[in-house]
């Protein structure tokens, strides 16, 4: 593995020119943004005020009336050509996401293919924005459902997608005529401010585009709470921690906003009898390591029948021991840093949690601190749990793995359930009684429910989202876009009598 030392910043601004950004507009203020890959200062942003912030979304809201009375089709055409966009920067978007969010190289530039993806189900989607015929009781009359533009969607994302989960939500919103306000995550705006950037260059392809279709809003706390307390935000997309939750929805709900929220995950793998161990042992590693365990759909919980067990576990105790730390930019590097010196405290105070709750842990520890002072890595955590104490219903954003044994299938499901989390699920299972079961109605009760796969890595194709404390919000693929619209149901009289529905009468001289 290469030591040679690395220049983030000097290569941050590189990746920033590369990708059509103009830094003078943004640099000189007070927010200042951290590399987790060495902790070195990679800008210092002029942070959106209120007043800012107000006029953004007074403009978005001018471009959604014009926006709207766009054919859905021509729109998709607009989404289309920032999918090209992305086709042509993949690699520098790719690799800025690594230098800003820590991700290794290759899910780097697979959250960059996500946006790909979501941008070429949208233009599809753009054709297929169908309502309903429905039958009437009426004759001479006709029933209709249909579907209109919403308004101005107001989204706020996380540090750890910090680009794909915009694409998500505003590349449906784009097809659906509606116009975008982005409150990214104040440890990674630059990777949305290059994302501004292509998305401004494909706009100047399309021609016509509303000024201020899509706006980004560059702050902490303050700038999202204006987001979400403006009329004109009919709708607010916001991910992150369960806490967060908790006060934008009241929030949205106090003045009849909708929220769509993607909250905490404490996902869970049953691990059976029958289960193909080198599948499950693979699938384990990625879920559970993978972005140093900084998913919503990290696996945070391991529940092993007991013929299995010591199998099973001492296969992961070799595969942790080994698997690979370090800088994301090196080859063969699998598990990059956490975000900040926050996450590893939060780490080491849950590991200290599960060790007074008769945890055993292997792993979990600071490495590499002498080649990188200012950043945080740590070795991937196995913790051996008795049984599942309060901290393992605990989201704790770090590559932790709580292991539990178990003896039966309904036992198994019912430890599954009993958290308040309830994002994805998976188990690993030749039998197919027992899949089906896990799939059920007396099954995972998580948005996400997988057989013979982890609960990490889902495709733009299906909803994303999950119940209890996840929210209950549903992006990306299915009829998602269902949620960036209003719904109208139309009754049309084609005849001369005007009969009344339930067959009231109601007839009076004129």
């Amino acid at each position: 593995m290469s030591t040679a030392p690395i220049n983030t910043a000097h290569e941050v601004s590189s990746l920033l020119a590369q990708l059509g950004v103009d830094r003078g507009a943004y640099e000189g203020g007070t927010l200042t943004v951290r590399s987790p890959i060495d902790g070195a200062v990679i800008g210092q942003l002029k942070e959106t005020t209120p007043a800012e912030a107000t006029a953004a979304i007074g403009r978005a809201h001018d471009a959604f009336l014009a926006w709207r009375e766009v054919p859905a089709p021509r729109r998709g055409e607009l989404v289309r050509l920032f999918g090209e966009e992305l086709r042509a920067h993949k690699e520098p978007l790719g690799r800025l996401v690594t230098l800003e969010a820590g991700k290794i190289v290759q899910e780097g530039l697979g959250e960059v293919q996500e946006m790909i993806d979501i941008c070429d189900y949208a233009v599809g989607l753009s054709r297929q924005l169908y309502g309903l015929t429905i039958a009437t009781e009426r004759p001479g009359h006709v029933m209709r459902e249909t579907w209109h533009p919403l308004g101005v969607v107001g989204i706020i994302s996380a540090f750890n997608f910090p680009v794909a989960v915009w694409s998500w939500n505003a590349a449906l919103a784009f097809v659906c005529g509606d116009a975008c306000v982005w409150k990214p995550s104040e440890k990674t705006p630059l990777t949305a401010l290059a994302t501004q950037a292509l998305f401004e260059k494909a706009a100047a392809k399309f021609g016509g585009v509303p000024a201020g279709l899509s706006a980004l809003l560059i702050g902490e706390r303050p700038i999202g709470e204006a987001l979400v307390d403006d009329v004109r935000v009919p709708l607010v997309s916001a991910t992150g921690s369960t806490r967060m939750g908790r006060e934008v929805g009241p929030r949205l709900a106090k003045r009849f906003a909708r929220a769509l929220l993607e909250l905490g995950g404490n996902n869970g793998m049953i691990v059976a009898p029958s289960a193909d161990l080198d599948l499950a042992v693979r699938a384990i590693l990625f879920a559970a390591v993978g972005t140093a365990g900084q998913r919503c759909t990290s696996l945070r919980r391991l529940f092993v029948h007991d013929s299995v067990y010591d199998a099973l576990v001492g296969r992961l105790k070799r595969a942790y021991g080994s698997v690979p730390i370090g800088s994301p930019l090196e080859a063969g590097t699998l598990v990059g840093p956490l975000i900040d010196g926050a996450a590893f405290d939060m780490m080491q105070k849950s590991l200290g949690a599960a060790r007074e709750a008769g945890g055993q842990v292997q792993g979990g520890e600071r490495v590499l601190a002498e080649r990188f002072p200012e950043a945080f890595y740590v070795r991937p955590a196995l913790v051996e749990m008795p049984a599942q104490a309060e901290v393992v219903c605990h989201e704790t954003f770090a590559p932790i793995l709580y292991v539990l044994r178990y003896q039966d299938l309904a036992e198994a499901i019912r430890l599954h359930n009993a958290v308040p989390q309830g994002l994805s699920s998976s188990i690993f299972t030749t039998d197919l009684r027992e899949a089906e079961t896990f799939l059920s109605a007396a099954g995972s009760d998580c948005g996400i429910v997988n057989v013979n796969i982890g609960p990490s890595g889902a495709e733009i194709g299906g909803a994303f989202g999950g119940e209890k404390e996840t929210g209950g919000g549903r992006e990306s693929g299915s009829d998602s876009w269902r949620a960036y619209m209003r719904r109208a149901t139309n009754t049309v009289n084609y005849s001369r009598a005007l009969p009344l529905a339930q067959g009231i009468k109601f007839e009076v001289d004129a």
